[in-house]
């Protein structure tokens, strides 16, 4: 587990001037990391169809609902279309809409219960601890170390009650406002080119969502170099950012739910959009692990050439 601003396991419960289905003040590491020794290697995640087989709302929003998912994503479609409207905030919409038409309350407390529901491919539990002592064991004497990041158009909500939200150093995910609206109003929705913004707050340590990150940085400030980047997405929706860390030395893998075809993962590494793909398969000694683990390698030999030359520059 990593640590985080605030300490782990904040609890969701009402303090003076807040309601009980306020949020938290974030776990989360927030401002700059002191990292100018550039050190820090980001693994960086899609949620649904990445870390999940299916949308995290399929789990146990849409079936307390009593609507088959299909369906449901169906109607967004067609309303977005009809009403030239974004999709995510179209379903975001959507899902309260729904439960109120069918007398039912949903909060924030519920959303967070919800996600105890969602199922995560085979090896995702164990995959943060294996990906930090692989690391550990190859690149601990330079002073190496890495960090997992997740970016979604999913529900924070819903992904603060997985088993796997503790490993991750922070959360960039679509949220809700509760109790000011008659139905939760979208607080934050994330786009597939949106998801871009994050890899640059990341990458500039400004991880704050009220701090700017349009000031420009030059490059040696930044904490976390893209070349330090592993981005793992499953489709279409993760290709701006695939493109933004490939064209700027960044790498990507995208995958594939195991026992289905793997076709759009080969268009993407055709078009040059990531370095490797696999099945979503998790555990140790998969072609995921391996492939990764080879990635890992070439970040962690970079790092260290880089410091080399660095020892050498300081010491002429």
């Amino acid at each position: 587990m990593v640590e985080r601003a605030g300490g782990r396991g904040t609890k969701i419960q009402a303090n003076e001037g807040t309601s009980a289905n306020a949020r938290p003040r974030s776990p989360r590491a927030v401002g700059r990391p002191a990292s100018p020794d550039k050190k820090v290697i980001a693994l960086v995640y899609d949620f649904d169809g990445t870390l999940s087989p299916r949308p995290m709302q399929e789990y146990a929003f849409l079936p307390k609902l009593g609507i088959e998912p299909k369906e449901f994503w169906a109607e967004c479609t067609r309303v977005s279309k009809a009403e030239r409207a974004d999709a995510l905030i179209t379903y975001m919409h959507l899902l309260y809409k729904k439960a109120k038409e069918k007398g039912v309350r949903i909060d924030r407390a519920d959303l967070v219960a919800q996600g105890k529901k969602v199922e995560l491919y085979p090896g995702v539990e164990g995959w943060f601890d294996q990906m930090h002592a692989y690391v550990k064991k190859r690149g601990a004497e330079a002073g190496i170390t890495v960090k997992h990041y997740l970016v979604s158009s999913g529900l924070t909500e819903i992904i603060e009650g997985t088993k796997i939200y503790p490993h991750f150093a922070n959360v960039f995910a679509s949220e809700y406002w509760f109790d000011a609206y008659d139905l939760p109003f979208p607080k934050r929705v994330i786009s597939d080119t949106g998801k871009t913004q994050f890899l640059f707050r990341i990458n500039k340590g400004i991880e704050d969502l009220g701090e700017s990150i349009n000031a420009h940085m030059p490059e040696d400030e930044r904490p976390i170099p893209f070349s330090n980047f592993i981005y793992f997405g499953d489709g279409d929706t993760d290709v701006p950012s695939m493109a933004l860390l490939k064209k700027n030395g960044g790498h990507a893998i995208a995958v594939h739910d195991p026992g289905e075809s793997e076709a759009k993962c080969v268009e993407l590494f055709k078009a040059g959009r990531c370095d490797f793909y696999a099945g979503a398969d998790y555990r140790k000694g998969s072609d995921l692990f391996k492939r990764t683990c080879l990635l890992l390698d070439r970040i962690i030999a970079d790092v260290r050439v880089k410091d080399e030359a660095r020892g050498l520059g300081e010491a002429g």
